[in-house]
């Protein structure tokens, strides 16, 4: 499918032209890239099967068509992240998302070195909650 999509891509943003020559109503030469050779050019002589052409001199027995397909160039580029926030955010999912499974150390204490404030009066008195 990703390669289908690559090759329409490519062929609507080319740009190329058919260059085509026609004698007596039948297709001569045609070419993609340049111009086509004429019949006189060609040496070749005029059928005799067409009823429209007598000669290969006459004015209107040979014609030339060009078809031109323009490339589209509308299309617009891929915004790259630039944002600042944008950036952040996926500095720290990933830090957090790798450190996720790490593993802790299962001899530290977080409390080891905590002190408990002093107290300077009873709570228990002072409020005078006693349990019985």
């Amino acid at each position: 499918m990703s390669f289908f999509l690559a090759v329409t891509i490519l062929f609507t943003t080319t740009s190329f032209t058919v260059d085509m020559h026609f004698c007596c109503n039948q297709l001569v030469d045609m070419t993609f890239f340049g111009k086509a050779r004429t019949c006189t050019v060609m040496g070749q002589e005029k059928n005799d099967n067409s009823k429209h052409c007598t000669s290969i001199q006459e004015k209107d027995c040979c014609d030339s068509h060009t078809v031109v397909k323009e490339g589209d160039d509308t299309f617009q580029k891929s915004n790259t992240i630039s944002e600042i926030k944008t950036l952040v955010f996926l500095n720290t999912y990933f830090y957090t998302y790798i450190h996720l499974f790490e593993g802790s150390d299962s001899k530290v204490i977080s409390f080891q070195t905590y002190r408990p404030p002093l107290i300077s009066t009873d709570i228990i008195i002072l409020n005078e909650t006693f349990l019985i």
